[in-house]
């Protein structure tokens, strides 16, 4: 039986994407560059492309931050410095809250009958940010952020170290609700809890992670819920 949910944040209850398009061509336009479509479509490729490789322990965060502004100066030529960019950013993103669609009906119709968590690869003072001026603090009985706990998804540490804060909170009575096979699914496995991938775009599934549902609405959720409850 399912009485404790884990919910990723960004693209899965937030949408990241277009706070990332706000904070990016703010910043951008702070800086003299001009935000062209093509040239925040290329920053989102490379901050993906970082993320996905501190996900697999190759680099460390403070490489993930300046290093994706030093490969897209490096490629549009611009003299700036990344580390002054990266600040000026991330101020900006954590100004950025956008739900996606269905996210605030979901934990409305879920807060009374499960406990909530978050958890989050994001940076500390963004996602505090963001999560308190979106309203999402009375849903969630705890939240965690990687920053802050020195692990990152999908570590198996990161998620020992939530269970060690959630006494009493059984891993086979957890569920994992994300948007990222690399992050959240395989994160999951690691931790040893059943998985849950929110997948709207119907993005192929990896063979290398499998998962224990998919779902393309949010909507969708309770009634898988309900049915597992019943078995």
């Amino acid at each position: 039986m399912i009485k404790t949910i884990l919910f990723d944040l960004d693209d899965t209850l937030l949408d990241f994407h277009r706070s990332e398009t706000v904070a990016i061509g703010n910043t951008l336009r702070h800086f003299g560059i001009e935000p062209t479509a093509a040239v925040i479509a290329r920053y989102s490729a490379i901050n993906l492309a970082h993320w996905e490789r501190l996900e697999r322990g190759e680099i460390t965060r403070s490489q993930v931050q300046a290093g994706r502004f030093a490969v897209l100066f490096e490629e549009l030529g611009v003299d700036r410095s990344p580390e002054e960019v990266h600040l000026f950013y991330q101020h900006q993103l954590s100004l950025q809250h956008f739900f996606l669609p269905g996210a605030k009906e979901l934990l409305d119709q879920l807060k009374n009958f499960y406990t909530l968590v978050i958890i989050s690869n994001g940076t500390a003072t963004v996602q505090d940010r963001r999560i308190r001026d979106a309203g999402l603090l009375p849903y969630f009985s705890h939240i965690f952020i990687s920053q802050r706990l020195g692990y990152d998804k999908p570590s198996a540490a990161f998620f020992d170290a939530c269970f060690a804060a959630m006494p009493g909170v059984n891993r086979e009575e957890c569920l994992i609700v994300g948007d990222s096979l690399t992050s959240d699914m395989l994160g999951g496995r690691n931790a040893g809890i059943r998985t849950c991938w929110y997948n709207p775009r119907g993005k192929l599934r990896r063979a290398d992670i499998p998962v224990d549902c998919e779902l393309r609405r949010l909507e969708e959720l309770p009634e898988l819920l309900e049915r597992w409850n019943k078995e």
